[in-house]
């Protein structure tokens, strides 16, 4: 037998594009490991390697019994049907250890070759045993480098087999003809061998490699599929997001439209209780109906924000019932879980603290939960600062300063700093939010902690 060596061991193991793979596409051959057989291949490999071992042991009886002359069954006369069954038998495993398989079924394959070359010559099933090893190895092999190294063991040894029994074949004149054809007998029994061991070997060994590039392209293809899915699932969980948004606006327009109504109903009852009783009566009886019709329509629309994905309240901030309130007094601990792996982040309170009303409490806390989130995602900030200044008993301001730059990889949605500017825009605030000129950036928000009054509601609805 002969062999023609693989084309990337020809090029000195050279990086070559895969059969059946585009060059420079998927995942590098070098990085995909192939996985290993499912219970039921490793089923039907050992049920190969029997029906194959039983096939040989009647292959070798029929060669036997369509011999011409006798032949010699080789030891205690049953080698030779040892030898057909031993070659098969390895293919058992022929996808769990293909490798030890290929230099297995290779070595069975010489020793029946040189001991009992009638049974070797005339049985199919020896053959088609080593074709299969050739092609698990080529197929299954996880290290390809081994792979490669293995099969070019085999096919050198397979070749200078074949070249030992040329010159055999020459020293004693064991191939004879008519010399009707251009060559002679030798020469063209040379060379039919050498072309049929070709196609032997080389067809295996590139079927093999043609069925493992086709399993890793499968890979690549459920990998995109894969990430196509958690993509749609993303872009849906952020149309969701994104509709909560819409309904926290709405909500937001409710209470400030019945509020600003009856900001100017109980301005006008006021004002005429003691000159037309009747006529603050009825504003009185506007205030009631606005204040119950907002009710109403809070509770729907809250109920709608908590009928929502509960696994989406940790994507907007929103803590579950588990958690800690929060509040300006747990920005130290925000502080500590946010910093680490490579952020480190400071914490200064300014100023004698006082009780902050709780919606401005919450507010502090997520301004400053939000800019250390953009700091740790989109920043390439080492360090950062949080600090809380209580200004008398008019406002408290909270700023958070890093010393990074945005990173070019794509940012996110900026819905945070838009959200930040609403939140404070809301409770009557201002907000600073941008570069500063020393380098870094600085989300910086003032809120006032006395309500705006009635009269200064009723002019922001009416210049509205």
């Amino acid at each position: 037998m002969s062999t023609s060596l693989p084309a990337a061991a020809a090029t000195g193991g050279a990086a070559v594009s895969q059969p059946g793979t585009p060059p420079a596409h998927g995942v590098p051959a070098t990085e995909w490991l192939r996985p290993g057989p499912s219970k039921r291949e490793q089923r039907h490999d050992l049920l190969l390697g029997l029906g194959m071992a039983v096939a040989g042991l009647l292959g070798t009886e029929l060669a036997r019994g369509s011999s011409p002359a006798a032949v010699d069954l080789g030891i205690g006369g049953v080698e030779a049907y040892v030898l057909s069954a031993a070659v098969a038998l390895p293919l058992c495993f022929r996808r769990r250890f293909p490798l030890t398989v290929l230099l297995a079924v290779s070595l069975l394959f010489f020793t029946a070759g040189e001991r009992v070359p009638w049974a070797f010559g005339g049985n199919l099933v020896t053959q088609a045993s080593q074709f299969m090893a050739l092609y698990a190895a080529a197929a299954w092999s996880k290290d390809r480098r081994r792979m490669k190294l293995t099969m070019i063991v085999v096919f050198v040894g397979m070749f200078c087999w074949l070249i030992y029994g040329f010159v055999q074949a020459l020293q004693h004149d064991t191939i004879k003809g008519t010399k009707q054809g251009v060559l002679s007998p030798y020469v063209s029994y040379v060379l039919l061998a050498i072309a049929l061991n070709v196609l032997y070997f080389f067809g295996a060994f590139f079927w093999g490699r043609t069925a493992w590039a086709a399993a890793r392209q499968r890979y690549e293809l459920e990998h995109q599929a894969a990430e196509l899915a958690a993509q749609q699932q993303a872009n849906a969980r952020r149309a969701v997001i994104d509709e909560r948004l819409r309904i926290s606006r709405e909500l937001h327009d409710v209470v400030a439209h019945h509020i600003s109504s009856i900001g100017v109903q109980a301005g006008g009852a006021r004002r005429v209780m003691e000159k037309d009783p009747s006529a603050a009566k009825n504003a009185l009886a506007v205030i009631e109906n606005s204040s119950r019709t907002a009710v109403n329509e809070m509770r729907q629309l809250l109920g709608m924000l908590r009928a929502a994905d509960p696994d989406l309240d940790d994507e907007i901030g929103t803590p579950s019932a588990k958690e800690p309130q929060a509040g300006a007094d747990r920005l130290p601990a925000l502080v500590a879980t946010v910093g680490g792996e490579g952020l480190e982040v400071g914490f200064h309170q300014i100023g004698r603290p006082v009780q902050l009303p709780e919606t401005i409490s919450v507010s502090v806390y997520r301004i400053a939960q939000e800019a250390l989130t953009n700091v740790r995602r989109h920043s390439t900030a080492r360090s950062a600062h949080v600090t809380l200044r209580y200004i008398g008993d008019t406002a408290v301001e909270v700023e958070v300063i890093d010393d990074g730059r945005p990173k070019h990889a794509p940012v996110g949605s900026r819905l945070g700093h838009v959200g930040i500017r609403e939140r404070v825009g809301l409770l009557g605030g201002e907000s600073e939010i941008g570069p500063r000129p020393v380098g870094g950036f600085r989300v910086r928000a003032r809120i006032p902690l006395q309500p705006a009054s009635v009269e200064d509601v009723t002019d922001v609805e009416e210049k509205a």
